[in-house]
C-alpha cells in the first residue's frame, strides 16, 4: 500500500486540490444553470395542455437547485482507478487531462463524493456514493477487486483543505486488505456539534445494509458504535436516490426519533447526502396532533396504557357512541312532510355498520342512505326538485344522524375513558383485569380536556382513536430509530401510516421505557410486518473496547441474550474512574470538565436528571460556558461541552464523556442500569466517571485507571 504523508509540497497533492477547486466550480455553474432555467421558465411549454408538464419541471428543478447546494464537506473523498476504457473509454482520459492539468493517466478514474457532480460536455467528474459504480469503493477487495486497481482515499483538514491521500492497490498479487491510516483516523477524527455522514468510512457489511431493497423491511441491532443509526439515514438516502419517484406517489419518507434533542444531533446528515427535504419528527409529534407530552407515566400504568389490547379498549368506547334510532325522522319539503319509521332507520344503519367504515365515513355513509330513502319516496311522488347533497343536510336527516352517530373528538373520546371510572369499566370488560383498569384511570380527575397533562403513551392512545374516525395520511418508507423504546401502541401508530416498509433501528440493551416490546419479532409483528429481516451489528467502529468492555458488565443483568460488541478501537487512557467523596464530588466533576476541554472535540457532561441543576450552577460558577440539553432540540454547536440528562443522551455522541456518580442514574428508575449503559457508552475518546456514592454492582470491581 502507498500512502502519501502529510507533505504540502507534493506535487500530486496540488493536483488533487485544484480538481477539488475545479469540481466545486461545476457544481456551481450546474446550480445556476438550473436557478436561471427555474427562474425563466426555459423549455415549458405555453399550451394549456402543457401545465402539467410545466409543475413537474418547475418541481423537479425546485429539488436540484436544492441537492445542488454548496457543501461544507469536501466534494469527494476517495477515487477508483481502472484499467484504460475500463469504465468511459479514451475520451475520459482526456478530459481528466484537460479538468485536472496533468499528464494523460494511464488509468480510467472515478472519484466518489456526496454529490454527482458533470463538466459541461455532460461527463461525470464526481460520481455519487449511492451510484452503481460507486459500489466497488466500498465492496471490492483483494479477492474480488471488482476490476479496480487501486483505490484512493483521501484526508482532510479541520477546514476541509485536502491535505494527504493514500492508495490501496487492489492486484491479485496482493496478500490482503490491512485498511489505512486515513480510514482510522477518519473515523476517530474529534467532532464537535451534530452528527455528520459516513459515506467516506463505510464498512461492507454496513453498506449491504444501506443497499438492501426497498421491498425489505430492514430491522437492525446494534450495540453502541455499531453506527446503526448513520446506516439507518443513509439507506433512507439511498432509497430516495434509487427510487425517488415511487416513495413520492407513496407518501414521502420520514425519520422518526425519540425526542428533539435527538433529531437535532441526527438533522445536517441528510441535508450533507442531498437530501433536504425529509421530515425528521418525534414519535409524539407523530401521534400527538399539536398536542404536548408533558407527564411520566409511572410502570405500572405504562405497561397497561402501551399494550396492544388498549386498541380494543379505544375501538369499544368509540363504538358505544351509536345508538338505534328512537323517534321518526321528519323531512319537510314544499308543503309536504316525509318520514322514516325507527325501523327502516334501524336497518340503514346496521348497514352501515356492516359495512365497517371509519367512524367519520359512517356518519357520511350513514346521512347519504337516510336522505337516498326520501329522495327515492320524492321521485316516486313525482318531485324531484331537490338533490341528495341538499337533503343529507336537512336539518331533519342532520339531527337523525347526530342522535344515533353523535361527531366526536379524540382527545375528549381519551378523556373520557381514563377519567370516568363507568366507560373504562364498560370498554375494558373482559380486555383489561380490574388492577389492570385502576392502573391507568386517572384519580383525581382532572377538571377538562384542557386541564389534562398527557404523556407519550397517552398520546399514542389519541392516535389510536383519531385514525379509528379518519384515516392519517400514508408514508413509503420510514427509518424509525431507538426503536427498542417504543410501546405496541406506538408501533401501530407507525404501521397503518407506512406503505411499503420500514428501517427499525435500536438496542435492546438501551430499552429505558416498561412499555417497550422484549424482542424485534414482536416490534415487527406489532409493524404489521412479521417477516422482516432481522440484522446485526457487532463491530464496534466508534467507542474504544476499554469503555465498551467496562459497559458490556452490565449486559447480563439488563439483555443477556446480547453479546457486547467487538470494538476494533483501541485508545490507550480511554477509560478512567475517579473515587471522591460527597462533599467533593461537584469539585471533581467540575475539574473533569475543565479537563477534558483542554483537548479536543465535544464533551459531555451526562447526570442522572435530578442532578443537572445542580451541576448546571457549579458549572456556570466556575466560568465553563456550556449547553443546557434540552427536550426542544438544543443547538449542539453553540459551546463544546453540553450537560446532559441522562433521560435525553440516548442516540447521542462526544468524544469526551463525564458521568457523574452512576449509582444514582441506576437508581433513579425501574430501568436504571439499562440508562446506565447509555450514559457509559456515548464516548468515542474517552470516559471519565466522576463517583463518591459506591459503583453498582456489577461495576463494582474497577479496572486499572482508577484515580
Amino acid at each position: 500500500m502507498r500512502q502519501a504523508a502529510h507533505d504540502p509540497v507534493d506535487p500530486e497533492i496540488h493536483v488533487e486540490r485544484d480538481y477539488m477547486d475545479f469540481c466545486r466550480a461545476e457544481l456551481a455553474r450546474m446550480r445556476e444553470e438550473v436557478s436561471t432555467a427555474l427562474a425563466t421558465g426555459a423549455g415549458e411549454g405555453e399550451a394549456v395542455v402543457d401545465k402539467y408538464f410545466n409543475h413537474a419541471l418547475r418541481q423537479f428543478r425546485t429539488r436540484m437547485v436544492e441537492e445542488l447546494a454548496e457543501l461544507d464537506a469536501p466534494l469527494f473523498f476517495g477515487r477508483l482507478d481502472y484499467a484504460p476504457g475500463e469504465i468511459y473509454g479514451s475520451r475520459d482520459g482526456r478530459v481528466h487531462e484537460r479538468r485536472s492539468r496533468t499528464r494523460a493517466p494511464d488509468s480510467d478514474r472515478a472519484y466518489l463524493g456526496r454529490r454527482g457532480v458533470r463538466d459541461e460536455e455532460g461527463e461525470p467528474m464526481v460520481i455519487d456514493w449511492r451510484a452503481e459504480l460507486a459500489r466497488a469503493f466500498y465492496e471490492a477487495s483483494h479477492e474480488n477487486t471488482m476490476g479496480v486497481r487501486i483505490r484512493r482515499r483521501y484526508g482532510f483538514d479541520g477546514d476541509g483543505v485536502l491535505t494527504a491521500y493514500e492508495d490501496e492497490p487492489l492486484s491479485s498479487q496482493a496478500t490482503s486488505r490491512t485498511g489505512g491510516g486515513l480510514l482510522a483516523s477518519e473515523i476517530e477524527r474529534p467532532r464537535t456539534g451534530p452528527m455528520r455522514d459516513i459515506v467516506a468510512t463505510i464498512q461492507p457489511e454496513q453498506m449491504r445494509l444501506v443497499r438492501a431493497p426497498l421491498e425489505h423491511t430492514l430491522c437492525v441491532q446494534g450495540a453502541p458504535g455499531t453506527g446503526k443509526t448513520a446506516v439507518g439515514l443513509h439507506r433512507l438516502a439511498y432509497l430516495l436516490y434509487s427510487k425517488r419517484e415511487r416513495l413520492r406517489k407513496e407518501g414521502g419518507v420520514a425519520v422518526i426519533g425519540p425526542n428533539r434533542s435527538f433529531l437535532s444531533y441526527i438533522r445536517d446528515v441528510l441535508p450533507a447526502l442531498g437530501e433536504v427535504k425529509v421530515a425528521q419528527i418525534t414519535i409524539d409529534e407523530l401521534t400527538g396532533s399539536g398536542v404536548a407530552a408533558e407527564r411520566v407515566d409511572d410502570p405500572p400504568t405504562a405497561r397497561v396504557k402501551g399494550d396492544a389490547r388498549m386498541a380494543e379498549v379505544i375501538r369499544r368506547h368509540l363504538w358505544s357512541r351509536i345508538r338505534p334510532p328512537q323517534e321518526t325522522v321528519e323531512v319537510q319539503h314544499q308543503h309536504r312532510t316525509w318520514r322514516l319509521s325507527p325501523e327502516e332507520i334501524a336497518e340503514e344503519l346496521d348497514a352501515v355498520l356492516t359495512r365497517g367504515p371509519d367512524y367519520g365515513a359512517g356518519r357520511e355513509l350513514l346521512a347519504q342512505r337516510l336522505a337516498h330513502l326520501v329522495l327515492r319516496r320524492m321521485e316516486r311522488a313525482g318531485n324531484s326538485t331537490t338533490t341528495l347533497h341538499q337533503l343529507c343536510r336537512h336539518r331533519g336527516v342532520a339531527r337523525a344522524v347526530r342522535q344515533m352517530w353523535p361527531a366526536v373528538d379524540a382527545a375528549r373520546l381519551v378523556f373520557d375513558l381514563l377519567t370516568d371510572r363507568t366507560h373504562l369499566a364498560h370498554a375494558a370488560d373482559g380486555v383489561l383485569s380490574p388492577d389492570e383498569q385502576h392502573a391507568i384511570l386517572l384519580t383525581p380527575r382532572p377538571r377538562s380536556v384542557k386541564a389534562m397533562t398527557w404523556s407519550s403513551l397517552d398520546l399514542a392512545l389519541l392516535d389510536e382513536a383519531a385514525a379509528l374516525i379518519e384515516r392519517p395520511a400514508k408514508l413509503g418508507h420510514v427509518v424509525i430509530d431507538e426503536a427498542q423504546d417504543l410501546s405496541p401502541m406506538h408501533l401501530r401508530a407507525l404501521a397503518r401510516r407506512v406503505v411499503g416498509s420500514c428501517t427499525v433501528l435500536g438496542d435492546l440493551a438501551q430499552a429505558t421505557s416498561p412499555s417497550a416490546v422484549e424482542n424485534w419479532s414482536a416490534v415487527l409483528t406489532h409493524l404489521e410486518r412479521p417477516d422482516g429481516q432481522i440484522e446485526e451489528l457487532t463491530h464496534g467502529y466508534r467507542v474504544p473496547a476499554q469503555v465498551i468492555d467496562f459497559a458490556a458488565r452490565l449486559l447480563p443483568h439488563i439483555a443477556p441474550e446480547l453479546q457486547g460488541p467487538a470494538s476494533l478501537r483501541h485508545s490507550p487512557g480511554a477509560l478512567r474512574i475517579t473515587r471522591t467523596t460527597t462533599g467533593e464530588a461537584i469539585a471533581a466533576t467540575i475539574t473533569a470538565c475543565a479537563t477534558a476541554l483542554g483537548g479536543e472535540g465535544s464533551v459531555g457532561l451526562i447526570a442522572a436528571d435530578a442532578d443537572i441543576a445542580q451541576l448546571g450552577r457549579a458549572l456556570s460558577a466556575s466560568g465553563l460556558g456550556h449547553t443546557l440539553l434540552g427536550s426542544d432540540g438544543t443547538d449542539l454547536r453553540a459551546q463544546r461541552l453540553t450537560l446532559t440528562p441522562v433521560s435525553l443522551a440516548k442516540g447521542l455522541e462526544f468524544d469526551t464523556v463525564i458521568v457523574a456518580e452512576p449509582a444514582r442514574i441506576a437508581d433513579a428508575e425501574h430501568r436504571g442500569l439499562q440508562r446506565l449503559y447509555v450514559a457509559l457508552t456515548r464516548a468515542v475518546s474517552a470516559l471519565h466517571i466522576v463517583h463518591a456514592t459506591p459503583l453498582p454492582e456489577p461495576l463494582a470491581h474497577e479496572p486499572a485507571m482508577v484515580s
